[in-house]
């Protein structure tokens, strides 16, 4: 009987992924940023990323997104990373501007110990297409 049940589990478990505890660096935090949109041009905003431990996985981080930029709005997302490089999706709350896009970003350590993140995103259906340029850092 007892090699049973543990069949049964062992061919229950096969096609289980189990997650590890999240042993990568934590991102979360409020940061200052610098953009250069190729449409818009210059412009500020403050960037939430709040980390999501129970959707993440050994080197692998999930992340809640959220970037305020003062005249444009608000642009809730959701994010991964691997390391020191972060890939992130957000959309502007408002839906007529189709203004949405995909990121890539990569992380250092300030000298003060900060974070800092350079991030290049790609918006496909912005005014015709648009991409830009982010310079954040933690506050």
């Amino acid at each position: 009987m007892k090699r049973m049940v543990c069949a049964v589990l062992l061919s229950l478990l096969a096609g289980t992924v189990l997650a590890k505890p999240y042993q990568g660096p934590d991102y979360s935090g409020s940061y200052d940023c610098k953009g250069d949109d190729h449409q818009e041009g210059a412009y500020t905003g403050v960037v939430t990323l709040e980390l999501v431990k129970e959707q993440s996985d050994g080197a692998y981080g999930a992340y809640r997104f959220k970037l305020e930029v003062p005249g444009f709005g608000t642009y809730p997302g959701h994010a991964a990373s691997e390391g020191g490089r972060m890939a992130i999706y957000f959309a502007n709350t408002n839906p007529a501007e189709n203004d949405f896009g995909t990121g890539i970003a990569r992380f250092h350590k300030s000298k003060g110990g900060k974070w800092t993140f350079t991030k290049f995103y790609y918006e496909p259906e912005y005014k015709g297409g648009n991409h830009g340029m982010e310079w954040c850092h933690q506050r």
